[in-house]
């Protein structure tokens, strides 16, 4: 088969192909903390005991979770600890629990972390 005739099949395919629709795919990402950098770019205190990643997942169902996972204990199976209101409720309706240390110090502020981490499913 000649190429311009591949090219225009192609291109006639990928032209009736319907706009893929986003709205119920699930978005994540992560940023690493440091107690000894976060003083640079925020106003509140480190809110944690030790270093790690502030993650987030948007789920169209809870919205965007925001979690903490000290270093040392991030991977596939660990269950960060839930960091705002979506992050918990959707933890407590699939039944799990955090399997990783509780690293929030005693009344800390959160909300300058969990909105780093709401930002980086909205980015």
């Amino acid at each position: 088969m000649p190429r311009w005739l591949i090219s225009i099949f192609v291109l006639s395919l990928a032209a009736c192909t319907p706009v893929h629709d986003n709205s119920n795919e699930f978005v994540s990402g992560y940023v690493a903390v440091h107690e000894i950098f976060w003083a640079a770019d925020h106003d509140t205190p480190y809110p944690f005991m030790t270093s790690g990643e502030v993650s987030c997942v948007y789920y169209p169902d809870f919205g965007i979770e925001v979690y903490f996972e000290p270093f040392g204990y991030i991977e596939d199976s660990s269950i960060g600890t839930p960091l705002n209101k979506a992050a918990a409720e959707s933890l407590k309706k699939e039944g799990m629990i955090p399997n990783v240390p509780y690293s929030i110090n005693e009344g800390a502020d959160l909300s300058e972390v969990i909105d780093v981490g709401l930002e980086l499913c909205v980015s």
